[in-house]
């Protein structure tokens, strides 16, 4: 999952935007602020954030006052008494926001990483002022007509290609926000994004309130199945909540998820499944389906004033799916073979609880217990057994090998206290070329569960590379949520998680290898940009991984190969609940937003839809509407959560060219075409064109299926 900071001239599909008071169209002096977060990244590395100066105090008056410094900017270009070109109008756009954007940086680490109910406090107060401030730009009607007018002479006479492709985003941006609306339209579609961005942060609020409420805490007598490394991370939380002697399972998937495969309390395991599908749908204040049916009325109302039937139609015609049909069309292809691949597990599963007279029928909270249990038997494979190969810091000595034998890229440690970091356990290391030592960018990784940071994995850059103004070493992150351990204890996780730490670190390293001139064209298409980041996830598995960085986290032994073919034998097992729960929340994501939201029930909505899809009731949505955060707690997802699925497509038949290559993953000629073609231009280039000039053709299905274990479709 991407998350990406503020870029205030890309108007559209940005939640977080800020508003200002009556007063703040007056310039401000940039050299006169005394607030830290608005100044310019000062010491190495063409300056860094001041993560160590964050506070709630500073946060709040910094976004005002960087608000204002950007609509001064906007209001000089929207002023200019010269005729519109692509210089004084595209490019000076380009130029403006810098700082909102180095304030954004901040807020939204402060967001996502270390919140605080002080912090949410200034988000509920900001995020309608946010939106006023999108607004005032996406509405300046001077600045539109001088977009529009570059925009009309370009489709006369085109630009470089560089140059046309940001004309061509930022009128079809501003276009899709409404600036073709007349007056009074614009003014209720003004309206409705300030609602909006009100209920957006209302619902992560409300998410976040339930994961760090819901917390279930055991003795002694309830650790039964459970492994010592987790036990004793349970045991600390435990004690970091003032329940010293107990062993805490905390409300987010990184806890959730070992303990119902592992636990043999089978009633617990029912109190930690209903307590983490339940998030955001507990009857209670803060309970979001008022506000999820309140979201969806308001977007459906924003894009018919614009002639749209449906937020979908609105939405994906600047995605490589274009419309809803194709989307859906990609994912009912897929279900049917999902959904019988589930019978056929939940078979598996009943037949060993029946071998093992435990006289149940397989349940939701079930499901994990006993899968691991048909893996032992199957294939002989004991997931917490892979996972003593797993060590988090050897998966990261694994990443940089890979970056650096497909990127070229070298990954150095910088010395502890010369980078500030938001919080103790970031560690920075510095990207350089390894021939010629040129740098690159700076890492940082933020890996540990804690309070007050979102739950989930994500990849976020706090200053991309662009070379119009000359060229900016990158600064990106990578975010995780894995269970602290005990001092002392190593980090285990599962293949799973390993494979989720490869993907987030895919978009790193696509954030990396951007050659693009301007800022806008560092963005990307939803179903598109995942593509990259799951395409890295396949090198977890290669040779040269596994015999070098799978070693046991004690004895430092090579996996032995017999573990590692285990692994290879299953790499389709369990496909039918991993693909069937993720397309249950694409598909609910799809149809929520085609169907009528007048007077819609959630719950309601959801059940039926699921029993109308044929959902096996073994198995939950991988993300319950309730909770759904990459679709209501802003718009990024929002009818684009199918876009994974897109982006699987495309993986699974890029990998295809490096199966077939002779130096196979590694192979030299292909890699340097995924870094040309599929890496470094972003968005600067269509992403179909993109994608033909690296495979010489378009994608296809077969190979997913194949990767899947299911049925491949007949041509």
């Amino acid at each position: 999952m991407i998350s990406t900071p503020l870029k205030t001239t890309l108007i559209c599909g940005i939640a977080l935007l800020i508003s200002c008071k009556e007063d703040t169209n007056k310039p401000i002096d940039k050299d006169m602020s005394d607030n830290v977060l608005t100044q310019e990244w000062t010491g190495p590395y063409q300056g860094v954030p001041a993560f160590d100066k964050i506070s709630v105090e500073t946060i709040k008056p910094a976004v005002e006052e960087a608000m204002a410094i950007n609509l001064a900017e906007i209001d000089t270009i929207a002023n200019n008494p010269e005729a519109p070109t692509f210089e004084n109008t595209i490019v000076a756009m380009e130029k403006a926001g810098k700082t909102l954007n180095r304030v954004f940086t901040y807020y939204g680490v402060m967001g996502s990483n270390v919140s605080s109910p002080e912090f949410r406090a200034v988000q509920v107060e900001l995020a309608p002022k946010l939106s006023d401030f999108r607004s005032k730009i996406s509405q300046n009607e001077k600045l539109f007509q001088r977009i529009k007018t570059v925009y009309e002479a370009s489709q006369e006479t085109p630009l470089e290609s560089q140059e046309q492709r940001v004309v061509d985003l930022t009128y079809k941006r501003f276009e899709m926000n409404g600036a073709n609306l007349n007056t009074e339209d614009k003014k209720r579609y003004a309206e409705i994004n300030k609602e909006l961005s009100t209920l957006y942060t209302d619902f992560a609020n409300n998410v976040l309130h339930d994961e760090e409420n819901y917390i279930t805490y055991l003795t002694e007598e309830q650790l039964g199945g459970l492994s010592n490394g987790f036990i004793k991370s349970a045991a600390k939380i435990a004690v970091d909540n003032g329940e010293d002697g107990k062993y805490a399972i905390t409300n987010t998937r990184s806890s959730m998820d070992p303990f119902l495969t592992y636990s043999t309390e089978r009633e617990l395991r029912h109190k930690v499944w209903k307590n983490y599908y339940s998030r955001g749908d507990n009857g209670d204040e803060y309970d979001n389906n008022a506000i999820i049916a309140e979201i969806l009325r308001l977007r459906k109302e924003r894009v018919g004033l614009m002639g749209y039937d449906n937020f979908a139609e609105w939405r994906l015609q600047d995605r490589m799916a274009k419309t809803p049909e194709n989307a859906m069309d990609l994912m009912m292809a897929v279900w049917p073979a999902a959904t019988a691949r589930v019978k056929e597990e939940v078979a598996d599963m009943q037949t060993v609880a029946d071998e093992l007279g435990d006289n149940i029928t397989i349940e939701p909270w079930d499901y994990r217990y006993y899968a691991e249990k048909v893996r032992k038997k199957k294939y002989d494979l004991d997931s917490d057994e892979v996972k003593q190969y797993l060590q988090l810091d050897k998966l990261t000595e694994a990443m940089f090998f890979t970056a650096g034998e497909l990127f070229n890229y070298k990954f150095t440690p910088v010395e502890e206290g010369s980078v500030p970091v938001f919080h103790e356990d970031v560690k920075v290391w510095e990207v350089t070329d390894k021939d010629s030592g040129k740098h690159i960018g700076l890492w940082y990784l933020d890996p540990y569960a804690r309070q007050g940071k979102r739950s989930g994995a994500w990849a976020t850059t706090y200053r991309s590379s662009d070379s119009f103004e000359g060229e900016k070493n990158v600064l990106a992150s990578n975010n995780s949520n894995f269970v602290k351990p005990a001092p002392g204890e190593a980090v285990l996780v599962s293949w799973d998680d390993a494979t989720t730490f490869f993907h987030e670190f895919g978009h790193a390293l696509h954030f990396f290898s951007a050659d693009v001139k301007y800022p806008t064209l560092n963005g990307g298409v939803r179903d598109y940009t995942e593509f990259q980041s799951q395409l890295l996830e396949r090198w977890l598995s290669t040779d040269k991984v596994i015999n070098q960085f799978l070693v046991h986290y004690k004895t430092g032994e090579p996996i032995p190969e017999t573990l590692v073919e285990k692994i290879k034998n299953a790499s389709t097992f369990n496909q039918g609940f991993g693909t069937t729960e993720y397309l249950a929340s694409a598909l609910i994501d799809m149809k929520l937003h085609l169907a009528d939201p007048t007077n819609i029930d959630i719950d309601k909505f959801e059940r039926e839809t699921l029993d109308e899809l044929g959902m096996p009731k073994e198995l939950p949505m991988r993300h319950r509407t309730p909770h759904f955060g990459h679709v209501f707690s802003g718009e990024g997802y929002a009818t684009a959560y199918y876009g994974y699925m897109w982006a699987d497509v495309l993986t699974s038949d890029a990998s295809e060219a490096f199966k077939e290559a002779e130096g196979g993953f590694y192979d030299k000629k292909v890699a340097d075409k995924l870094v040309k073609y599929l890496f470094a231009p972003r968005n600067a280039m269509d992403p179909a064109e993109a994608y033909r000039k690296f495979r010489g053709r378009d994608a296809k299905i077969e190979a997913l299926m194949k990767d899947r274990g299911f049925p491949v479709p007949k041509n």
